[in-house]
């Protein structure tokens, strides 16, 4: 018990650390504005998994560490970072189980941790491969990319809520969007936090210049790309085609919160009705500009307009009234027992027109994935909804204007948006139901989502809440407008219509591409048996910090005079181990508490 004890007594300053780490990141997403404690949360991270590893070849040789070293390691680092992902998830999502219980809100954050715990067995691996030690941040930083995109692709299509993007939408790096979307900016935060943990390894262990450089520069190439990208951004005067138009975002609110809201459909419907005409009202008093463009929220009515002739006709009545054309989020019976979650263009005169038909749709939310077994764990599964996706490029068209439309659940995937904008789409609607996750942080957090894919493709975007938080937002992700939650409320706002396309919207998938395969190469290059046949060149005369041997020879010298080794490994018969890694004598983290 004693040894058993001592053993916990070493690693628990780095689990303590490891969950600040994630607790740091966490805060830093809405409806906080502290969007700059996100780079100190990755460079805590970095620091609990690779610490001098910044700066030292972290090879080792099979004469310091067993044969089941690598596997320590990796296991060590993995539950580091797992401890950091449950840190910044477990309070990031209590909105999933708001009404559900705490099952599937614990569920999710302990699935969604693995990838990040997946990050600390990737992060360990890299910092041991055979590259120059400047160029670590940014392949810790790639690392961070793969993982990334891994959680936003799997499993059922993946989830990419909590990606650093999101934290991002009112922080000095947001402009990066602009140029390679959410990847790239996700890809910034961690680069200036692995380039920060980097310095603070440098300047403590009085490092020799090139890599305190180094590290420098990962910290403030971020900002400073995207200080000179900003001034770039359109905004609501920017109108490239010469044509602004006026919108309205209509929040009708709801009966009553819950997931049973829906119960009284025909309620739900008869809101949004009500506070269109208050709207037609005032417009027909001079008090409100005559829109262009309603936008109705997500679920605004659950009862099928085309099926219900009451519903049909209460919309045609509204969409008259108004005199403009309601993009309305409907429930659509299929054939088969089947809906569709869909927005419908209806006109004023000619009634239902195009519709865009939601195409990624929420697992066990929307639908549930192997129904039959989730059942024996929550009751709810059986309330959730049988949809099935559509398969359109997501561009509806209203009087003439090619509009994109990312219905809720979407909005948090880059594809969602790329191709509308791609193929015309003008200005960006978002209509969201978020009645199912009460006062929650979760419509705070998607409407950051909103903003960030505002600056991603240079649109202007509106945002149609049930209950809140709608909003018109900028080309350059600014909140023009914003309603308070749960009242009835309208937005009325002047936006330009563009037709220019943003870098990133012509890049597409490529940056998020290239970093995961950087990431992937620099992790191959760290395994153990591609990382001894890469340092065998290295002893043969090139050091891994790329500079001559002879060199290496003398800085180790001098270096030695303040207590601080940059070691090749020609020299090096021990290694210090990285966070996680244990010596075969359990001392390895014991030595790492020395150093740091």
């Amino acid at each position: 018990m004693r040894r058993l004890l001592g053993a916990w007594g070493r690693v628990l300053p780095r689990q303590i650390l490891s969950i600040v780490a994630g607790l740091l990141v966490y805060v830093s997403f809405p409806p906080r504005p502290l969007w700059f404690l996100a780079p100190v949360g990755i460079a805590l991270l970095v620091l609990v998994l690779v610490g001098r590893g910044l700066i030292e070849q972290g090879v080792v040789h099979s004469k310091s560490v067993s044969s089941k070293s690598p596997g320590r390691r990796w296991r060590g680092a993995f539950g580091y970072a797992y401890l950091a992902g449950l840190g910044f998830l477990v309070p990031l999502l209590p909105w999933v189980g708001v009404y559900v219980g705490a099952v599937p809100w614990l569920a999710l954050a302990g699935v969604e941790s693995l990838f990040i715990g997946l990050f600390g067995v990737v992060a360990v691996t890299i910092a041991r491969a055979p590259v120059p030690r400047w160029l670590l941040p940014v392949l810790l930083a790639a690392g961070w990319s793969l993982t990334e995109w891994l959680r936003s692709s799997v499993p059922f299509g993946g989830f990419p809520w909590g990606r650093l993007a999101f934290g991002q939408s009112e922080g000095w790096l947001v402009s990066l969007a602009s140029i390679g979307g959410a990847p790239l900016l996700s890809f910034g935060v961690a680069l200036t936090g692995a380039g920060l943990a980097a310095l603070v390894v440098g300047l403590a262990s009085r490092s020799r210049r090139q890599l305190i450089v180094g590290a420098v520069i990962s910290t403030v190439l971020a900002p400073i790309v995207a200080a000179a990208i900003f001034p770039t951004l359109p905004t609501m005067a920017d109108a490239d085609t010469g044509r602004t138009i006026t919108v309205a975002a209509i929040q009708g609110s709801v009966p009553r919160l819950g997931l049973d809201f829906n119960s009284q459909r025909r309620a739900v419907l008869d809101l949004h009705v009500k506070r269109t005409l208050q709207l037609a009202a005032d417009v027909r008093a001079g008090r409100s500009p005559q829109p262009d463009v309603v936008v109705w929220p997500e679920n605004s009515s659950d009862i099928d307009p085309l099926r219900n002739v009451d519903a049909y006709q209460e919309i045609s009545a509204t969409a008259s009234a108004i005199g403009a054309p309601i993009l309305v989020g409907a429930v659509l019976a299929n054939d088969d027992g089947t809906t569709t979650n869909s927005v419908i263009v209806w006109d004023p005169i000619t009634g239902p027109g195009s519709r865009h038909d939601k195409s990624i749709i929420q697992p066990f939310g929307e639908y549930i994935p192997y129904r039959s077994f989730f059942e024996h764990f929550s009751s709810y599964a059986a309330k959730a909804g049988n949809f099935v996706p559509g398969h359109d490029d997501g561009v509806v068209h209203a009087s003439g204007i090619p509009i994109g439309v990312a219905t809720c659940y979407e909005v948090a995937f880059d594809r969602a948006l790329t191709r509308a904008v791609r193929d015309g789409a003008q200005f960006i609607a978002v209509p969201t139901n978020n009645a199912t996750f009460g006062r929650t942080e979760m419509t705070y957090q998607q409407l950051a989502m909103s903003r960030v894919r505002a600056v991603e493709h240079g649109r202007a975007v509106v945002v149609a809440a049930t209950t809140g938080v709608s909003a018109i937002i900028a080309p350059n992700g600014a909140v023009q407008q914003e309603s308070p939650l749960f009242v009835p409320d309208a937005l009325v706002a002047r936006i330009p219509l563009r037709t220019g396309i943003t870098i990133s919207t012509r890049l597409g998938a490529w940056p998020e591409i290239v970093l995961c395969l950087v990431a992937g190469a620099a992790f191959v290059a760290g395994l153990p048996f591609v990382a001894r046949r890469l340092e065998a060149r290295v002893g043969a005369g090139h050091p891994a910090d790329g500079s001559p041997a002879d060199e290496a020879q003398t800085d180790t010298s001098t270096d030695t005079q303040h207590d601080h080794t940059v070691r090749t490994v020609r020299d090096v018969q021990t290694v210090p181990a990285p966070a996680g890694e244990e010596e075969p004598d359990g001392n390895g983290d014991a030595e790492r508490s020395r150093e740091l």
